[in-house]
């Protein structure tokens, strides 16, 4: 007999984790609680604005400061608001089984893909990186890398990627180091290898290089300029790209900065969304660094890209 598949939900897109996916931020409430009524509207209204879908869970979703209870919430908040096949939540821990227990739950809730950082609490090797991604995919929801060598401590270079490639266990990547000559390096080595730009700020440059998709941060605050951005870039419309792209950098190298989740949820507050506050140990910006990201925003506002 066959062996059933293990997704309950068979996804209608090959390939879900392609296209503009935001990274979404979490609305908390004054007292620091999820509001999560908050949290589906955002989501409804970043598809509405012409993103393909929602990352919850991820780095700008502080997923590290919530109970599992909380993070649970979160990704079913966001299927029921856009669909399960619109959403790819980050299932990091530090434990193989408990992000595999994580897999379980996106898989669970209809979600089409996850997003997994290798093994994060120590510097692992390489037999440690292929054995957290073999657990996780045992879950059976197709699993994109996320390579975030800046914040974690492990590498995921391209020789590695495609051996996780080669075994099966990921079909893509969020690249995040920020070497854009890692692009061709990945093409050669792993052409059926999905590239996702994974810092808003190298949108241009990977995008050139054949990225098929953007887990993005700041189309929280500017999704329709965003997505125009990004659409540009891929189909080659350099005249387009390189004007929307001068024009946002200046907010777009703040995802790539400690205070990136900060600086993302003031961008909201300014445009006239909810970014709100952040959980500790996350602190508010410095005055001189909340001056520099609403000057870019205000800018990028009188310049229509809001």
């Amino acid at each position: 007999m066959p062996t059933p598949h293990p997704h309950p939900h068979p996804h209608p897109h090959p390939h879900p984790w392609r296209g503009v996916l935001v990274a979404t931020a979490l609305p908390l409430r004054d007292d620091l609680s999820v509001d999560h009524d908050r949290y589906a509207e955002h989501c409804a209204w970043l598809v509405a604005n012409g993103c393909d879908g929602v990352v919850p869970n991820g780095s700008l979703g502080e997923y590290q400061v919530l109970t599992p209870e909380e993070r649970a919430k979160v990704v079913e908040t966001a299927v029921a608001a856009v669909g399960g096949a619109r959403v790819m939540p980050g299932v990091a821990a530090y434990g193989s089984a408990e992000a595999r227990r994580w897999a379980e739950q996106a898989r669970d809730a209809g979600c089409g893909a996850v997003m997994l950082l290798p093994p994060n609490a120590y510097r692992a090797d390489e037999r440690s990186v292929l054995a957290h991604y073999a657990e996780v995919a045992k879950a059976g929801v197709p699993v994109v890398a996320y390579n975030n060598p800046v914040d974690t401590k492990v590498d995921l270079v391209p020789e590695l990627l495609a051996t996780l490639h080669g075994e099966g266990y990921v079909h893509a990547v969020k690249e995040f180091s920020g070497d854009v000559r890692r692009a061709y390096q990945l093409a050669e080595l792993a052409p059926e290898l999905d590239l996702l730009i994974g810092a808003d700020d190298v949108l241009l440059e990977l995008a050139i290089a054949g990225a098929k998709g953007w887990v993005a941060g700041y189309p929280n605050a500017l999704p329709a300029a965003s997505v125009e951005l990004y659409r540009a870039a891929v189909r080659g419309d350099l005249d387009t790209a390189g004007r929307l792209y001068a024009q946002l950098h200046p907010l777009l190298r703040w995802d790539s900065r400690v205070e990136f989740v900060q600086a993302i949820k003031l961008s909201m507050d300014i445009v006239g969304r909810h970014g709100g506050p952040c959980r500790p140990p996350r602190v508010p910006l410095l005055p001189e660094q909340e001056a520099v990201v609403r000057a870019a925003t205000e800018k990028a506002v009188a310049a229509g890209l809001a």
